[in-house]
């Protein structure tokens, strides 16, 4: 039997790649002799860079940039194997995980240590850009990034605005002379698994502003802001920001990405997928084992789970998946490829006790699985029956 182990990472306690290990191990005591082969999958969010390190045998690539105060940091992207890709994660240098709490405040924060990173991976020779924006501390529309590619923004004094949610308020002017000319050899795609748009009630700022410390009256700030920049630059682009869906993700960085640098907003596990092959991996299998932290109803919405049983549904394959919790809609997921859910979790726990017992839960739920799979292969049912 031939195995394939796909799962996400199992947010704040194993990275996709420990996941898969467990559950392998979980496994591999019923069902010894099987062949197995995993991959670490990612949906373009957290975790996405690592994944790929290790599914392509690529090498990580360190800067020192800057964090979404403006502080000097060391971040990283991912080289894959063939050299030909760099995967970029917004949240290494512009995510709400570089800032306490009581330092967020997307008036404040900017971008531009993710187009510094953008800029490293140019100077590497990579042309294939994959940024995820999955966690960003921001609200800048992308400002930051832009203007650390060369762009210039600019207020009625001709000076260079602050790279920030309020400093896109004083934007008149743009100067795209100085833009990095090798953007336009670049093919950037754009993890994105948000269709928000980038202003309006269900834009930027309303969704999102609420987690990065913007009260009710900046969010009414911020998003005229949006607006403001994006009214503008459709004068000069003839693009229309406000409207594209995604265009809202990252604080209004997925609508930046795709104006001004022909940024491809696509589904982050489909990037991801492609990169990795998953295809011909799925149709070696027998069965396909997935999973991530949490399975609920937005599971639907873009997540690796439901986006690998789409996949393998395709080549006619079995799908189990493990979370780390069955919330409210779970079994939703039956409805759109899974054949079966199982939880890491079988006894009441608190969350730091869950997070701290992961691996073991997870080795002891994939064991539990096979056991049934085992027994499942053994019983005398007629299925048509």
């Amino acid at each position: 039997m031939n195995i394939l182990i796909a799962p996400d990472s199992f947010k704040e306690s194993l990275s996709a790649k420990e996941a898969a290990q467990a559950m392998q191990e979980g496994f591999a005591r019923v069902f010894p002799q099987a062949n197995y082969q995993i991959v670490p999958m990612a949906d373009g969010g957290e975790g996405t860079s690592e994944a790929l390190l290790w599914a392509t045998q690529g090498k990580r690539v360190t800067c020192t940039v800057q964090d979404p105060l403006g502080r000097p940091i060391d971040a990283f992207f991912v080289i894959t194997g063939d050299r030909r890709t760099a995967i970029i994660e917004l949240a290494q240098a512009s995510g709400l995980e570089r800032l306490k709490p009581s330092e967020r405040n997307p008036e404040l924060t900017t971008s531009f240590g993710t187009g510094q990173l953008i800029t490293a991976a140019l100077d590497q020779g990579i042309r294939h850009i994959v940024i995820g924006l999955g966690g960003s501390a921001t609200n800048d529309a992308g400002c930051g990034l832009l203007m650390a590619l060369g762009l210039r923004l600019l207020d009625n004094q001709g000076q260079a605005i602050s790279p920030t949610g309020a400093g896109l308020g004083k934007v008149a002017a743009m100067d795209m002379s100085h833009l990095d000319k090798r953007l336009q050899e670049a093919d950037i795609e754009v993890a994105c698994d948000v269709d928000n748009p980038l202003t309006g009630p269900h834009g930027a700022s309303a969704v999102f502003g609420p987690q990065k410390g913007a009260s009710p009256k900046q969010i009414e700030k911020l998003d005229r802001h949006l607006k403001h920049f994006a009214h503008l630059a459709k004068d000069i682009l003839g693009l229309d920001m406000e409207t594209v869906a995604g265009g809202g993700a990252a604080g209004g960085t997925g609508a930046a990405l795709y104006a001004f640098v022909n940024g491809k907003l696509r589904s982050g596990l489909d990037i991801v997928a492609v990169l990795v092959d998953l295809e011909q991996k799925v149709s070696w299998a027998d069965l396909v084992i997935t999973g991530e932290g949490r399975i609920d109803g937005q599971s639907l919405h873009g997540k690796t789970p439901v986006g690998i049983a789409r996949i393998a549904k395709r080549h006619g394959k079995a799908v189990i998946a493990i979370g780390g919790s069955l919330l409210e809609g779970a079994e939703a997921v039956l409805n759109v490829g899974v054949d079966a859910i199982a939880s890491t979790v079988c006894e009441p726990k608190s969350l730091d006790e869950i997070l701290r017992q992961a691996r073991s839960n997870l080795i002891s739920s994939a064991f539990r699985v096979a056991c049934l799979l085992k027994l499942g292969k053994s019983l005398p049912i007629d299925v048509h029956s």
